[in-house]
């Protein structure tokens, strides 16, 4: 099970630059991210992985509070929002136009919580500004850190600066994946789905108890809680997030961040269990939601809630299978499965399905098979040639799991494209299954053995 990631809250009067701060915290995302369909991220919330650092970032300038409060009133309310959510609050203000009464109203408000605070000069451009950022102090400001969104200047070393109250580094791969494929490590699953899915109806039917207060009003469940289980003597950690509210409807105190709690769940979880209303099916905001858990890499089953409601009229479970792939085309390779929280009807599959993914998830193949199917699937359809000369793929190693992580050698890796990637995706599934979990394909150059004459 992966460590929580920290919350680090963007807050500040609007046109100091958070927005700024926030695309470059968030808005670089590795190549193997952006080359998968479903690939989304909330403008107001994301994963920064920069220089480094790994957190979940949240711009409350995004948020929209109470119309008919002032703006001193409405930057309180974001500012009260993020020290009750975040673990660190970097607030904003401006370089250009110096400290403010609504810089005085909303550092009030900060520096009475014990929330880990930074004060943040944006638009530091220059020398002479950020000079002059210091003279805060004589304001009784304290952690004063002068930056430049805009340019990149100062943010490292505002960030190592915080990571000396928080955890913000990420952890070394090889260790991550050593605690996954530990036997005895529990199996972190996030519940995620749209609100009134069914999500916290099932946690209990899972665990057959009222653990989670379930309501018909949408929305019911909004803050993430944890129950621990076991199913066939393995330890499993259900986490039910609060629903992915349509951004338009995130208004109220209560549920504005909901969205960082769903992000902060799944970034915890190993599997995700995607919990769609069967009788409405995939909707666009489902599929916005499964995109998340897509863009994490996180092994994955879809579980069709409320199934004995729907009207079978001659519909197979085939059929609407066949209806879900069609939608969610980018996750096809998680199993659907038909339930009912409410009678129990199949409930017990969700828990042979997180087994059986999570096992894939942390799989491992003997390099001699692998490199035996990857010349067979490479000998059946060779990868597109360069200039007429043909691109060979020489050899093939698993460099990790969670998901599992495949490298191959080749003499012209810009030439295997996404519809490359995906023909070799569907070979291997084909040969060794990976039910549930997501691959990642990395091309690299071989390079030659030959040393140049003198």
């Amino acid at each position: 099970m992966s460590s929580p990631h920290s919350v680090v809250a963007i807050v500040g009067r609007p046109n100091v630059g958070k927005s700024t701060l926030f695309n470059r915290l968030v808005g670089r995302r590795s190549a193997i991210v952006e080359k998968n369909p479903g690939v989304t991220r909330d403008r107001n919330s994301g994963i920064s992985k920069y220089h480094g650092f790994q957190f979940i970032a949240v711009d409350t300038g995004g948020f929209e509070p109470v119309a008919e409060s002032s703006l001193v009133q409405k930057m309180a309310i974001q500012a009260r929002l993020a020290v009750e959510e975040a673990d660190c609050v970097l607030f904003v203000v401006n370089a250009l136009e110096g400290w403010t009464p609504a810089d005085s109203e909303i550092y009030r408000t900060l520096v009475k919580a014990e929330t880990p605070l930074f004060v943040v000069v944006n638009k530091a451009d220059n020398p002479r500004l950020e000079e002059e950022s210091f003279e805060f102090h004589q304001l009784g400001v304290e952690n004063i850190y002068p930056i430049s969104a805009e340019h990149n200047r100062g943010i490292e070393g505002l960030l190592e600066e915080v990571d000396q109250l928080i955890p913000l580094k990420i952890k070394e791969k090889e260790d991550y994946n050593e605690d996954l494929s530990r036997s005895d490590a529990p199996i972190a699953v996030a519940v995620i789905g749209k609100p009134n899915a069914g999500k916290s109806s099932i946690v209990n039917a899972l665990l057959r108890k009222e653990r989670m207060i379930v309501d018909p009003v949408s929305g019911t469940t909004r803050d993430p809680v944890d129950s621990q289980c076991s199913f066939e003597g393995r330890d499993i950690l259900l986490v039910d997030t609060a629903g992915i509210r349509r951004r338009g409807k995130v208004s109220r105190k209560i549920e504005t961040f909901s969205i960082v709690s769903a992000l902060k769940s799944i970034e915890r979880a190993d599997v995700t269990l995607l919990i769609i209303d069967a009788e409405e099916g995939v909707t666009e905001q489902v599929t916005k939601i499964a995109g998340y858990a897509n863009e994490r890499r996180k092994s994955l089953v879809i579980v069709m809630n409320k199934w004995d409601l729907v009207k079978k009229d001659g519909i197979t479970q085939k059929e609407v299978k066949e209806e879900v792939y069609d939608s969610l085309g980018f996750i096809n390779f998680a199993p659907v499965i038909f339930v009912s929280a409410v009678t129990g009807q199949r409930v017990p599959q969700i828990f042979e399905n997180i087994l059986r993914v999570h096992e894939q998830y942390v799989r491992r193949i003997q390099t001699s098979d692998l490199n035996t199917i990857l010349q067979l699937i490479v000998n059946q359809h060779p990868p597109p040639s360069k200039s007429g000369r043909p691109t060979k793929v020489f050899y093939g190693n698993q460099v990790s799991v969670a998901p599992p992580t495949f490298v191959f050698m080749t003499n012209n890796p810009e030439k295997t494209n996404f519809a490359y990637e995906r023909y070799v995706s569907n070979q291997f599934r084909f040969h060794f299954g990976f039910e549930g979990t997501p691959l990642n394909f990395i091309w690299r150059k071989k390079k030659s053995t030959h040393s140049k004459k003198p």
